[in-house]
């Protein structure tokens, strides 16, 4: 037997999401999904946005029920009919539908198809992968697709300003401290301006209200920015485009204000910006392995703990609601067996 969040259809009119509860629920293992070849003792898993959506159903974000939620988790097999795992491996799985359609990390095991699987790094704990997680990892891949386009185009870090939008989200988070620790000058822009100081702690050099940013602007707007990564989208992600530097680049990776982009082609025909679109959630294992080699190279473990808070598996559906609300700092950490 094992614990987990088990999302589920109810006739009970009571409930918050009318016909929707999640609940904490006593498993047994013989009903984990047969479609996965890999099972998993969970250590760690995290609260990411797509998670608040799947507890509180506010978004049909889970497509089959019942459903154990979770878009990420970092732990070891048990059990392997892969050919690239065995009992003892050490892996960290993000994406692929696991927590929307095929059961998630929030739970103490967990059955996958080995394919989606990566090995934990040498010197990367479980929990400290969580840390990380899927916010994190999204991060490295934007900050990778940056240093690509810079490498191409000569940019040396510290050249010029980076913009990192939703600055004190887990994906903002991660990329101020990754971007500040390669040296470049970052921006944090954030709607929580009592979060400066923790934002500077990670190494921003500068926060801006993200209501400079939030509203219809014009298509071409004084060059300031040499990259961007954005996790916004909608007015901020146009805004940016309109206000990044001649041969500069856009990496956008969320839809926080909104899902549409109201914006030009000017910046891209005139001023030869680049927008990077970035998906965690397909992207491929040699991609995927870069990302989490650097990750656990590249940030200081003490900003790392700054932008860490650490809940229960019991607490992880109030946590939900308060993701959703705007009220979480940087990254939440699930340790399932709590």
């Amino acid at each position: 037997m094992f614990k987990a969040l088990l999302v589920n259809k109810t006739s009970d009119p009571k409930t918050d999401s009318a016909g929707y509860r999640c609940t904490l629920a006593e498993l047994d293992e013989a009903q984990l999904p047969l479609a996965g070849d890999v099972t998993v003792r969970v250590e760690w898993s995290t609260i990411n946005y797509k998670d608040g959506l799947a507890i509180t159903g506010k978004a049909p974000v889970v497509r089959s029920f019942p459903l154990v939620p979770g878009i990420d988790f970092a732990g070891t097999v048990t059990a392997s009919d892969h050919p690239r795992w065995k009992a003892g491996d050490r892996v960290v799985l993000n994406g692929f539908g696991v927590g929307e359609t095929h059961w998630g990390g929030l739970s103490q095991m967990a059955r996958v198809k080995g394919d989606w699987l990566v090995a934990l790094p040498n010197g990367l704990s479980a929990r400290d992968a969580m840390a990380f997680g899927t916010a994190g990892y999204t991060a490295m891949l934007c900050v990778q697709a940056l240093q690509r386009h810079w490498d191409a185009a000569g940019v040396k870090p510290g050249q010029d300003e980076v913009l990192v939008t939703g600055a004190s989200g887990g994906v903002g988070s991660v990329a101020v401290a990754l971007l500040a620790a390669l040296g470049h000058t970052v921006v944090a822009s954030t709607g929580r301006l009592d979060e400066s100081e923790y934002l500077k702690g990670l190494g921003a050099s500068e926060v801006i209200d993200r209501a400079a940013l939030s509203a219809p602007g014009k298509p071409l707007q004084k060059e300031r920015w040499i990259g961007v990564v954005d996790s916004v989208g909608s007015h901020t992600l146009a805004n940016a485009c309109a206000s990044t530097r001649y041969g500069g680049a856009v990496a956008a990776c969320g839809l926080a204000q909104g899902m549409d982009f109201p914006a030009s082609v000017a910046p891209f025909i005139l001023r030869g910006v680049t927008l990077y679109g970035i998906d965690s959630v397909m992207a491929p294992l040699a991609r995927r392995e870069a990302a989490w080699a650097q990750l656990a190279q590249g940030l200081d473990r003490k900003k790392l703990a700054a932008i860490t808070t650490e809940v229960t598996l019991a607490e992880a559906i109030a946590c939900g609601e308060k993701i959703l609300a705007g009220r979480v700092r940087g990254r939440v950490v699930v340790n399932v067996n709590a």
